[in-house]
């Protein structure tokens, strides 16, 4: 799955095009290295986003197409 997809299912950014502009600007990393929006994702990448001054850093559990609010939180794990 792409990462800018991922981003917007799991809900930790709430809109793709938010999510593609973090990743043109450099503040996303998968297993430490700067990805792009169009980068795969799969089960076990660590991602990192920078948000201002704050990085979350989250492990990937599950990848889905869709998923519902309630259970977006079960695709990642933060580190």
């Amino acid at each position: 799955m792409r990462l800018d997809k991922y981003l917007k299912v799991s809900r930790l950014i709430k809109r793709r095009t938010v999510a593609n502009e973090a990743c043109d600007a450099g503040r996303v990393n998968i297993n430490g290295r700067p990805a792009k929006a169009s980068a795969e994702v799969k089960v076990g990448d660590v991602i990192e986003i920078g948000f201002g001054n704050k990085q979350v850093k989250v492990e990937v559990l599950d990848v889905a197409e869709t998923v519902r609010k309630d259970d977006a939180k079960e695709l990642f794990r933060y580190l």
